[in-house]
């Protein structure tokens, strides 16, 4: 039944770019803060700007990450090494977190402005997997998940919520890293092999590989269908619909 295979008892979903079309706007504040950054770096140094590439950099390193890990991977990606400094940095700060919390900055204001919208395929295939008697989670790396939720109206088609803020307040690593998976199966009360993972993001597939789910549903908005299989992903669908149809 949708899609899954027999002793799945829950359904365990990233939220930007599966439920949500956010990924988008994140991308496009990743673009925004890098590019200011870059470019102020480049004319201090008198070296060439080379923009932060919204489709390849994304993908490879921020997609799925929390923003510190993000923004440490696509600086290392250029030989930038910026200090650490810490989660109450202000977004003008020139540190690993003070450029995390000004992407962060425009992404509330981008969300204010434009709002969040909904892949309603996906949210149909929800609504079917709780019909069902399927335990759902949303498991994001994003602090403004709950938020998001609420903005778009869905928070109550979840049991259990796993974002950005809970895996800081309780230390897990960043995906590809499987423990935010991990604590959605948990806070559901089922083992891994019993939950599927639906993602996105080249890092949130590996997560559910590593995890040992039961099946890994990776959601292709992008044309990185190919890249999602190689990562681990055990299914690629353009929407969670698709299952829905096959069933």
């Amino acid at each position: 039944m949708l899609g899954l295979p027999d002793g799945v008892k829950a359904c365990l979903f990233d939220l930007d770019g599966v439920l949500t079309r956010t990924a988008s706007v994140h991308a496009a504040a990743w673009k925004e803060m890098f590019d200011d950054f870059l470019r102020t770096r480049a004319d201090e140094q008198g070296t060439e700007f080379v923009p932060f590439d919204a489709g390849s950099d994304y993908d490879r390193y921020v997609d799925g990450k929390p923003r510190a890990d993000g923004t440490r991977s696509f600086l290392e990606s250029r030989g930038i090494n910026l200090p650490e400094g810490t989660a109450e940095d202000p977004p003008s700060a020139p540190t690993i977190n003070g450029l995390g919390n000004r992407k962060n900055q425009l992404v509330l204001r981008k969300l204010d402005e434009g709002g969040a919208e909904l892949f309603e395929g996906s949210v149909r295939y929800v609504k079917a997997a709780r019909e069902a008697g399927l335990a759902t989670a949303v498991v994001s790396s994003s602090a403004n998940a709950t938020r998001i939720l609420n903005v778009t109206g869905i928070a109550n088609l979840f049991d259990a919520v796993i974002d950005g803020v809970v895996a800081a307040e309780r230390g897990y690593p960043g995906k590809p890293a499987p423990d935010a998976f991990l604590a959605g199966a948990r806070a559901l009360n089922v083992m891994p092999t019993q939950a599927a993972v639906y993602e996105d993001a080249l890092a949130g597939v590996q997560a559910g590989r590593a995890g040992h789910f039961a099946l890994v549903i990776g959601v292709d908005r992008v044309g990185q269908a190919a890249a999602l299989a190689e990562h681990g992903a055990d299914r690629v669908v353009e929407d969670l619909s698709e299952l829905m149809e096959d069933s």
